[in-house]
């Protein structure tokens, strides 16, 4: 089952002592009353959004809008993308989560307790942690439909989530455990290269070194023990299988509620990084893996599965976990499965048939600028299956281009201003700085 904007009148909400219920959940005797809400009364539903800044906010909020909910976006600088959507309905400046967290919490906390939202989406991973870990703060005043946070931090670490899959035989690439540079020492004349040098704890690229020979091991892994992260070694998978994710939403038992897998096709870095370009796939191996390690790793809410075709046997190997919102969402929602929507109703306590159908075959872009950099990096430029310069086919949508919505546009030039002149996003800088130039620094020192 896919959900469009026809879909809302599909749901009977009900409105049971304060609670709202979706049909099928519970019972209800003469004495009780029931209120039908019409899609009017979805409008009276406010949703707040964190984290405005990020392209895949702005596909929530959009996501959700469009569904008939009101929708508040929270961001540390009003020039971010999301702010500039005709669907958020209330913009609001928040201190930095990252960097003023008690301010944060206060603030928020102050914010829904005389505005009332029924739910808050965080979309960036820290602030999703620093909501998780301070939940008893909103616990009377919104619904937060993520993991507790123990959970969360386990799902985090890559190495962990490394071992629970070995554990349920979900196969990975051969990893190792690093503590200490000796330990490094003793391995480096062992390994098969390539290897990939990463940060168990993590997103994206970030801290992600790629080693062809013992001599740049022990470099690679001091770079990651300098920035006080302990990094794992894993064997590089060969780099023409494709990277599929697999999404999923699921509710308070750990049941799936929706799935959505996809294939990535090209990504920034070139040699790997966020994707650019992605198609809607189906892969039932896959989905099955993905949906079994959730559920064992006891995560709630959204969260996407990473892997990696190997071509040396054809097997899907894992390489991490993301237990929150992904940067292609709008590949997903543009194809059928509105995560935020879908959400936001497990948040609220609605049933509703699981969503696993979506349209094959659909394409979303990152063209702003992350497909541009793919081209101007990638020496295959002129080669590229689908060409660069195919902009318009039905089957194609982007993560911020939409002429329905085109502010935007506009909002993700503005961007540029606060990632480069505010402290709000000094970490930010830090980390695509440390993605960007870590190829580079290993030729660098090893030279």
């Amino acid at each position: 089952m896919a959900l469009d904007s026809s879909s809302e009148s599909s749901f009977r909400l009900l409105y049971w002592e304060g609670r709202i219920l979706g049909e099928g959940i519970g019972f209800l005797d003469s004495n009780e009353s029931m209120i039908d809400l019409s899609e009017k009364d979805l409008k009276k539903i406010r949703v707040f959004v964190t984290d405005g800044y990020w392209r895949k906010t702005v596909a929530a909020v959009r996501a959700l809008g469009r569904m008939g909910l009101r929708v508040t976006v929270g961001e540390s600088t009003y020039l971010a993308p999301a702010l500039f959507s005709r669907y958020s309905c209330r913009r609001v400046r928040t201190p930095s989560p990252v960097l003023q967290p008690s301010k944060y919490l206060d603030f928020l906390e102050y914010y829904l307790n005389h505005h009332s939202h029924q739910v808050l989406i965080p979309m960036e991973e820290d602030t999703l942690l620093l909501l998780a870990q301070n939940r008893e703060r909103f616990a009377g005043i919104t619904r937060l439909p993520f993991a507790a946070y123990d959970n969360l931090l386990f799902a985090r670490d890559k190495l962990k989530v490394i071992r629970k899959a070995e554990a349920l035989g979900v196969p990975t690439p051969t990893t190792y455990e690093i503590t200490n540079i000796d330990e490094a020492k003793a391995l480096g004349g062992q390994l098969q290269y390539p290897v990939v040098v990463k940060p168990r704890v993590g997103s994206g690229s970030a801290g992600m070194h790629y080693v062809t020979e013992p001599s740049q091991l022990v470099p690679a892994l001091e770079r990651v023990f300098l920035f006080g992260h302990l990094p794992l070694v894993q064997e590089r998978l060969p780099s023409d299988g494709a990277g599929i994710g697999a999404s999923f939403l699921l509710d308070q038992e750990q049941k799936v509620r929706a799935s959505f897998i996809h294939r990535r096709i090209r990504e920034y870095p070139v040699e790997g990084g966020p994707s650019t370009l992605r198609e809607s796939i189906i892969h039932e191996q896959v989905r099955d893996y993905g949906a079994r390690l959730l559920q064992n790793l006891h995560l709630t809410g959204v969260a996407m599965v990473e892997f990696k075709i190997d071509s040396r046997d054809g097997k899907a190997k894992l390489l991490e976990v993301n237990p929150r919102f992904w940067g292609s969402l709008a590949l997903a929602i543009n194809a059928g499965v509105n995560f935020p929507y879908l959400l936001t109703l497990v948040a609220l306590g609605l049933d509703f048939p699981p969503v696993v159908d979506y349209k094959l075959g659909h394409f979303c872009r990152w063209l702003l600028p992350g497909d541009i950099l793919h081209f101007l990096k990638n020496p295959k430029r002129w080669h590229l299956k689908p060409s660069f310069f195919q902009f318009r086919r039905s089957n194609l949508t982007y993560d911020i281009i939409d002429l329905n919505d085109p502010l935007p546009i506009l909002g993700n030039l503005l961007a540029l201003l606060p990632f480069y002149l505010s402290q709000d996003f000094v970490h930010v800088r830090s980390r695509r700085g440390s993605s960007t130039h870590n190829k580079k620094s290993l030729k660098n020192t090893c030279s």
